[in-house]
């Protein structure tokens, strides 16, 4: 089968079920493809024991990228099962409370996260596959499983989303919203059996299952599978493993490049580094670090909207709005106009111009929240996918992301957009990461707040002094407060949980400065 024929999770795994050069290799071990299908047919044997049919068939996996979450996922795949990515992250009720708003009749988990089951009441069976018992049923006596056929509409995954702004939902992934995007970036990067894809973005989420996992067997190529990502080894196993196609959500691009910089570095077989979420400082510094194209695309697990830059994409553009997606206003559902700029680059018209990101011609890829329907009301409106993600676009076309709907910052009477202000900071030098939040204030509404990773100390004056100089920083966009933090709160994948942030305002042991007149000075105790 052609790669452009897989429109099933199914088809692309028998489309490699002959490739004994190619496979999975993780740490020492090597798994090829033609021997991972036969496993996932075991495993599916395994599932049709142990899973209900009258109830969801619906089962639980609770690991870091280890082999077994593949040959699993490949069984969900075979069997028409439905994997159910279990958040690591996740701890005692929080957990409990996953595992059954997915129905969920098994979980598997290995021996490095089973201790987060520890006292937690699963209300399902718990299988560790590094057991004896579940070696044992790997051996027992019964014939493989024969794949069965699923249609692109059948459900093959539910994926939990990063709960950043409140309980995760569970996202349902049919096999065409996994395999459409794994089809579409091995055609757009013609991988092919000569290359190796680098995973190590948790299979749990759907940056790794929808532009790794899926990407490797549409292109019939290798899986050089992480356990964790690690920033200190991404360049050894670019080498060790031959690497020529990685992928990232978050801010691991920021990680890797606050590694020692050597003057081989960019040495490697590193051709394409693809993902979201990168800053544009980060994305550029990337790439001429380690001579490899970096493409930072939009889109998120719900699969509404998707938008991928190109050469001409202007610096912290998303790229250009695709046909059939719009910017409206969240109030009154009419389009945004374009943004309208000064002289130095600043958006005049911001409150006008900013809007929610809607997918006008419909809901996309997305398939609807698991036992959500209230969610999905909220997603989908007057037939349009809404995103719950602001932005502005320029007269051109080129849209810009402006932040969380849920996270408006309204200062004097004004509402302003996060990701602008954090694309002004990471200007500075000084800073390696900025987030950027709303914390109530009784006469202003909101006070602007960043939270950021330093480079070096913290110096109040040379910053005030930057500030000072960035000639499209409106005054109300300027923090009146700042957090110096060793790290954010972060979920599994990398998203800095500003919620927390938030809560927290200035009672926090960090060192805080507050904004007093045009300068900065640390605060002694508690402000907001």
């Amino acid at each position: 089968m052609t790669v452009t024929l897989a429109r099933t999770v199914s088809d692309l795994l028998l489309g490699v079920a002959d490739s004994g050069a190619q496979g999975l290799y993780f740490e020492d071990r090597f798994v090829s493809w033609s021997e991972h299908v036969r496993a996932s047919l075991r495993r599916a044997a395994i599932l049709d024991d142990l899973l209900d049919a009258q109830r969801p068939r619906h089962f639980g996996v609770l690991m870091d990228n280890v082999p077994e979450f593949s040959l699993l996922a490949g069984a969900a795949a075979l069997s028409g099962a439905v994997l159910v990515g279990l958040n690591t992250t996740r701890r005692g009720e929080a957990l409990a409370r996953d595992i059954a708003l997915a129905d969920c009749q098994v979980v598997f988990t290995e021996s490095g996260r089973s201790a987060l089951l520890d006292g937690v009441d699963a209300g399902v069976p718990v299988v560790d596959v590094d057991s004896p018992a579940w070696s044992d049923l790997l051996a027992g006596e019964r014939p493989d499983c024969t794949p069965r056929a699923a249609a692109p509409e059948d459900l093959f995954m539910l994926i939990f989303t990063s709960g950043t702004s409140g309980d995760p939902k569970a996202v349902r992934c049919t096999h065409a919203k996994i395999t459409g995007p794994g089809v579409m970036l091995a055609e757009r990067f013609a991988l092919s059996p000569d290359d190796v894809v680098y995973m190590s973005m948790p299979m749990f989420h759907s940056n790794a299952m929808m532009a790794a996992w899926s990407v490797a067997l549409a292109g019939h190529s290798s899986i050089a599978l992480r356990r964790k990502f690690s920033a200190s080894n991404f360049l050894s196993d670019v080498r060790r493993f031959g690497v020529t196609y990685a992928n990232y959500v978050g801010k691991p691009l920021s990680y890797v490049l606050a590694t020692p910089e050597m003057p081989d570095d960019a040495d490697n077989t590193l051709r394409v580094m693809y993902g979201n979420e990168g800053s544009a400082p980060a994305v550029a510094a990337f790439a001429r670090r380690f001579g490899t194209a970096v493409i930072d695309g939009f889109g998120s697990t719900e699969g509404g909207i998707a938008i991928s830059s190109a050469p001409g994409t202007p610096a912290g553009s998303l790229g250009r709005l695709p046909d059939g997606v719009a910017v409206l206003d969240p109030d009154t559902g009419d389009p945004c106009p374009p943004a309208e700029f000064d002289t130095a680059g600043r958006v005049v018209n911001a409150e006008a111009a900013t809007g929610e990101l809607v997918n006008v011609a419909g809901s996309g890829a997305f398939a609807g929240y698991y036992k959500n329907p209230e969610a999905d009301a909220e997603r989908i409106r007057d037939g349009k996918y809404w995103s719950g993600d602001l932005a502005y676009r320029d007269a051109d076309g080129f849209v810009y992301f402006a932040g969380r709907s849920s996270g408006w910052l309204r200062v004097d009477g004004e509402n302003l957009g996060s990701a602008p202000i954090e694309r002004i900071l990471l200007r500075y030098d000084g800073f390696a990461q900025v987030t950027v939040y709303g914390v109530p204030d009784v006469e202003v509404g909101d006070r602007v707040m960043a939270a950021v990773i330093p480079t070096r100390d913290f110096d109040p004056v040379a910053f005030a002094d930057f500030l000072d100089a960035q000639s499209d920083l409106g005054p109300k966009q300027r923090p009146t407060l700042i957090r110096v933090c060793a790290e954010f709160p972060r979920t599994a994948t990398f998203k800095v949980l500003t919620r927390v942030l938030s809560a927290e305002a200035t009672q926090c042991t960090d060192p805080v400065w507050v904004l007093a007149g045009d300068r900065y000075s640390q605060v002694s105790g508690t402000v907001c």
